[in-house]
């Protein structure tokens, strides 16, 4: 089963989102489990630090090396262990598919200017970033992974076929979608996804997606 472990300094904004709809119902199923741990459960001192200031100096607080270290240790090492930055491996939908086809992941959620670099090496984390922006913490990146993982679980979606006509499952995006009514503010739905001709349709669903691939993003495949 998938189960997701998170360390943070927030635990209350889990499960949020994944609480809710299809990975809501999908966890109430127990098609897949999530723990947020508590980071500041493993702090220094009678404030339970869990930062200090940088080496060198400069702005900000870096998480510490050590702090990290023992939340992790108390996690059992059997699931990849991602560090969610906006310097990571950008996310793909192939490492996705991966992923929800595993165990599950270990998710450590930065704050402040970032995490010891030695934790890095020493812990084994894969480094993770879902765009090229700065987010306050990595609980919201988070949260993005694990549900683009849990709705390829077995059983989440109602379609089997829904996650594999998807954008990026074939390397480019996904052909536009219609339904009714048939006309809506003079726009009209294209004749040819209504002449039963599975054949037809699935040469237009191609073309398009290829179309919309070459205009959207010409640096994908």
């Amino acid at each position: 089963m998938f189960s997701a472990t998170l360390i943070t300094l927030f635990p209350e904004m889990f499960p949020g989102p994944l609480g809710l709809s299809l990975a809501g119902d999908a966890l109430k199923r127990g098609l897949w489990a999530l723990e947020a741990q508590d980071l500041r459960a493993h702090g220094l001192g009678r404030h339970r630090a869990v930062d200090d200031t940088p080496a060198g100096g400069g702005p900000g607080m870096v998480m510490r090396a050590d702090v990290l270290a023992a939340a992790l240790d108390a996690v059992p090492a059997d699931r990849p262990r991602l560090l969610m930055s906006p310097r990571g491996s950008p996310l793909k939908q192939a490492q996705v598919r991966e992923w929800a086809a595993g165990p599950g992941l270990v998710i450590l959620c930065p704050r402040f200017e970032g995490v010891d670099e030695r934790i890095i090496d020493a812990r084994g984390l894969q480094e993770v970033s879902i765009g090229d922006y700065v987010l306050s913490g990595g609980e919201i990146a988070a949260l993005a992974v694990l549900d683009a993982c849990v709705r390829l679980i077995p059983g989440v979606m109602g379609k089997l076929e829904s996650g594999s006509s998807e954008s990026f499952e074939d390397g480019g995006l996904e052909y536009p979608h219609y339904t009714r009514p048939r006309e809506w503010e003079g726009r009209a739905i294209p004749e040819v996804l209504l002449n039963g001709d599975h054949a037809k349709i699935a040469r237009w669903r191609r073309e398009q997606s290829e179309r919309m691939t070459r205009e959207r993003r010409p640096d994908l495949p």
